[in-house]
């Protein structure tokens, strides 16, 4: 077989396999003095090792070059001493085609030959602004692997493509997919028996063994440049790429998570970034884990373009004191998460930091607001318990956070009961308004627009079922839940003063009466933001949008009692309209005038969220005209001099 081949060796300037005419050349890293080289696979199991030479020798880097009219081989490995590595270059990774596939020992892998063509018709990244960004987190096997999800190609890139009605339905602008690159969610650890579960807490059938346990988030060290297999059903490569351009088709970006541990190579990093947004066209990346290297990443030409979100960012270092020309950087909102859930439930001293986190929105970098994510409760879970309950998880419920800042509406776990399930669902109304009312970018998790429960698990990391899944079956329940979704994320979008492109000032700039923001409580202009207060009146002033906008008051009361706000008079001509009410009350419905600007005080029900729009009073126009009539007449008979 080898003298059917071509080998030669060239000094290399980068790790991986890339193809020739006739075959392809090979790169890696060696840094010891043991014999090292390539291993080729044949599609017929047959294997031969090529050794590397000092002549294909650049630093640490060796190159050999295999070509021949009779290259037959689709697989490859390097080896070093007794040592045989997958090339952590490698563009697709054979061995792990099956989720969850333990067999008899673990899993062996091998680097796959790419060599086929993908035609992206004219495809380029959507560049849609930062606040116009609403982002849609999802887990590509768990998004659509229930059976409920009515997809054919359940827990797939394809299953993804499959959604895109729905996706486009519900408004959002970005999905953002936990880690889909390659790696072995299989958990090789010692049995330690099986753990029973309660199917009472969990609603879930069957037990937990840590033998079997699989790591279905994927925050670990993979072979960061390979899509993963077992989330295609056709070549990953290729399967990843088709759902790029069609999410882009219908106007929805994509951001990939990435999660590195503390040895990974700070310019492997940089590398593999640069890799995803030329081959794959990705419209951003969230960076977790350990020793980023933030500054060197936010500073490369080729991803000035590119969305990165991170817990923070070294903005001094990165730039200077100056404000980018191009605004793609994203860090979280401080403590948005449990400071809201804090304030949802009602606990005290909380109004400075509602206040500071509902205009956050610094110019040289954005900040993403979030209720709910991959860890922690779901949004309908941080309604319905109070304590994690991970006894599924195979470790004795010690896993997990302890601190979660939430309130079960007064039974924990599902009830039946109308009373709690009307606050339940209020709850979660609220806590959408915090969110998508908010001037940063909001962040949804998938299932969370339909009341997804997770039983209480607030660390589903293993379980590859209905815990960890999205449910997509509906009841009256959740499609409140989602129609009250699709309702605010329009608004949003339909209204700039909602999502505005700099920090609101809290200053009458332009010289129109009315500040950009401003905060009002029993007596307008005067909010209450006492350790005991619990209430607000949130007015967006539209004139400083740069299209100009209506006005709106957002009126906060997470009290268990109704309390009466101010209503601040609009300018002659305009009067205010309830647009949307969190709790069923005995005010006037949606879209009644509710009330007169004159009339001034609005009472907000405990628990609630209201919001009001202005809008031209009819009534005003006609009393002007009135008016004009009598003034006309009464001028009539009077005498010029």
């Amino acid at each position: 077989m080898n003298q059917k081949l071509n080998i030669t060796y060239f000094k290399p300037e980068k790790q991986g396999a890339f193809p020739v005419d006739n075959g392809y050349c090979f790169a890696t890293e060696i840094q010891s003095l043991c014999e090292s080289g390539l291993i080729l696979y044949s599609r017929n199991g047959k294997k031969i090792r090529i050794p590397f030479s000092a002549e294909g020798k650049r630093g640490a880097l060796y190159g050999i070059r295999v070509e021949g009219s009779a290259f037959s081989f689709n697989g490859y490995n390097f080896y070093e001493g007794e040592r045989v590595f997958t090339d952590p270059y490698a563009q697709e990774i054979a061995g792990l085609e099956r989720f969850g596939d333990f067999g008899n020992e673990k899993r062996q892998t091998r680097g796959i030959l790419c060599r086929e063509e993908f035609d992206w018709e004219g495809d380029s990244p959507l560049l849609i602004p930062f606040e116009d960004t609403i982002i849609y987190g999802l887990n590509v096997r768990g998004f659509t692997m229930h059976k409920s999800s009515g997809v054919r190609n359940r827990g797939t890139f394809e299953g993804i493509i499959e959604k895109i009605d729905y996706l486009k339905g519900l408004g959002i602008t970005a999905v953002e997919l936990m880690p889909a690159y390659e790696f072995d969610e299989c958990m090789y650890e010692p049995d330690q028996g099986p753990r029973n579960v309660d199917e009472a807490v969990l609603g879930i059938r069957g037990s937990i063994t840590r033998e079997r346990r699989v790591n279905c988030w994927g925050y670990q060290e993979g072979f960061y440049f390979a899509p993963k297999a077992s989330y295609s059903k056709d070549r990953p490569r290729l399967s990843f790429k088709r759902m790029v351009k069609e999410l882009h088709r219908n106007g929805i970006e994509v951001m990939m998570q990435f999660y590195f541990p503390p040895e990974t190579n700070q310019s492997y990093i940089v590398e593999l970034l640069k890799y995803w947004v030329v081959e794959y066209h990705i419209d951003g990346v969230r960076l977790c884990g350990f020793q980023i290297p933030f500054a060197c990443i936010a500073q490369e030409p080729l991803l000035k373009e590119t969305k990165i979100r991170s817990v923070s960012f070294p903005l001094e270092e990165i730039y200077g004191g100056r404000t980018p020309f191009y605004r793609n950087l994203a860090s979280d909102n401080g403590n948005f998460r449990n400071d809201m859930r804090r304030y949802l439930k009602g606990d005290e001293n909380l109004m400075n930091q509602v206040l500071r986190y509902q205009k956050n929105n610094p110019a040289g970098c954005a900040v993403v607001n979030c209720l709910a994510d991959y860890d922690g409760f779901s949004l309908y879970d941080s309604v319905s318990y109070e304590k994690k309950h991970n006894e599924a998880n195979g470790e004795d419920n010690r896993d997990g956070t302890e601190y979660n800042y939430t309130w079960n509406c007064g039974v924990e776990g599902e009830s039946r009961k109308k009373a709690v399930l009307e606050l339940r669902l209020s709850q979660i109304k609220n806590a959408l308004c915090f969110l998508f009312l908010s001037q940063g970018i909001p962040y949804l998790f998938s299932g969370d627009e339909m009341g997804n429960t997770r039983f209480g698990n607030n660390n589903v990391y293993c379980q590859d079922n209905e815990a960890g899944w999205v449910k997509w079956k509906g009841s009256r329940f959740s499609e409140e839940i989602f129609q009250f979704v699709c309702q605010i994320i329009s608004l949003r979008k339909r209204h700039p003063i909602l999502h505005m492109k700099t920090e609101l000032k809290v200053m009458d700039t332009i010289g129109c009466g009315y500040p950009d923001i401003s905060y009002h409580g029993t007596e307008a202009w005067r909010p209450n933001i006492s350790y005991i207060s619990r209430m607000v009146g949130i007015l967006l002033c539209g004139r400083y949008a740069a299209s100009g906008d209506r006005c709106f008051y957002i009126a906060l009361n997470m009290h268990w009692e109704a309390h009466e706000l101010a209503l601040p008079k609009l300018p002659k001509g305009m009067r205010w309209t309830r647009l949307l009410s969190t709790v069923r009350d005995r005010e006037a419905p949606e879209g009644e005038r509710q009330p007169s600007s004159e009339e001034g005080r609005i009472l907000t029900q405990a628990r609630s969220v209201c919001v009001y729009c202005s809008e031209p009073d009819p009534l005003y126009k006609e009393k002007t005209k009135k008016s004009r009539r009598k003034t006309a007449v009464k001028n009539e008979g009077m005498e010029t001099f």
